[in-house]
């Protein structure tokens, strides 16, 4: 039942042109909205959002309405309902925060699931449901979703954070590499969620992004301290701060580029995470001969995976680097056969 966020992709992608609903679970801040969002892109569908846990039971029902001199009602459709009557092409109702509903808003969304007919309206066929929950577990407000409820969805996945995916997509969306070389170096740092009645903070995909975006905006040293305990936790503001202080005495970037045939090897385990994670950022088509220079000699230095590492990121960022003669060069040396795989 549990699934990493490309497997969740694959099944919303497919489970989406088939037209079957699916239900997602997980903890919160893990990426659930966004993993539906990219499946939604991919199948090249519209997008209704509703979010149940502040609607009443006519939001998915329509509104009564007097007719015939008040002896009947009718149920006028609005909002979300109204869009799904509408549409013409592949649409994705996603529900979310589906277990903070209550049972009459639940009961309500419930003959939409499967009979896709309330009142009288009828669904088109192009209109496919997903709805993701928090568990009971994670104090979200959940109080469970009913029976009824649950067996509407072809499939009942929990979502969890895989570590290599997230800094992929990190790295590619603006967070800084160095707290994606933190990631590499502390993975049980990017998803240590633990439920909690305080105004606290703990470490999540969600909350470690706002961490990183705290970290860019050059606050003082205490309050950048205190911000970062408010976003991820104490714990993980600390470790990130000794994190940056490591970083800062590594050889930098530029000197690494300069004369990678002479520049410093780090031998701790986290610096050599950063000094991969900060080049495979910086590389590009006109550099990566000079980068795997400096790789060659982590790989002849018993370093050889950091050396993976960085060209894997570098042709992750820009496939384009592949096409240059440097990197055809590369594949012919003992490290390009180590990372094959990933070009091939």
């Amino acid at each position: 039942m549990t699934l990493n966020p490309s497997q969740l992709l694959t099944l919303l992608s497919s489970a989406f042109l088939a037209r079957l609903p699916v239900l997602i679970t997980g903890a919160p801040g893990i990426g659930k909205s966004d993993v539906v969002d990219q499946a939604r892109i991919a199948a090249n569908a519209d997008l209704i959002l509703s979010h149940p846990a502040v609607e009443d039971p006519t939001d998915a029902k329509g509104f009564p309405w007097p007719k015939d001199g008040g002896e009947e009602a009718t149920f006028l459709p609005f909002g979300a309902l109204a869009k799904a009557l509408q549409a013409t092409r592949l649409t994705v109702w996603f529900v979310d925060d589906l277990g903070q509903a209550s049972p009459a808003v639940q009961a309500a969304y419930m003959q939409l699931f499967l009979a896709r007919r309330v009142n009288g309206h009828i669904l088109p066929d192009c209109v496919v449901f997903v709805a993701a929950t928090n568990r009971r577990t994670d104090r979200a407000g959940v109080s469970g979703i009913l029976e009824p409820v649950k067996s509407r969805f072809a499939t009942i996945v929990e979502l969890e954070p895989d570590v290599d995916q997230w800094c992929q997509w990190a790295l590619s969306s603006g967070v800084s590499p160095m707290t994606v070389a933190f990631i590499r170096f502390r993975p049980e740092l990017l998803s240590a969620f633990e439920p909690s009645a305080d105004l606290v903070n703990s470490p999540s995909p969600r909350t470690v992004v706002h961490a990183d975006r705290i970290l860019s905006l050059g606050l003082p040293e205490d309050v950048q301290a205190a911000a970062l305990a408010g976003a991820a936790g104490e714990g993980w503001a600390a470790e990130r701060l000794g994190f940056e202080r490591l970083y800062k005495s590594l050889p930098s970037r530029d000197a690494i580029l300069l004369n990678p045939a002479a520049a410093a090897i780090p031998s701790d385990p986290s610096a050599l995470y950063a000094v991969a994670t900060m080049l495979g950022a910086a590389a590009n088509p006109q550099n990566i001969g000079r980068i795997a220079t400096y790789c060659g000699r982590l790989l002849d230095a018993a370093h050889g995976e950091f050396a993976v590492l960085t060209i894997r990121d570098a042709i992750r960022r820009d496939p384009s680097i592949c096409q240059t003669p440097d990197f055809v060069n590369l594949v012919s040396t003992p490290l390009g056969s180590l990372i094959s795989g990933d070009f091939s």
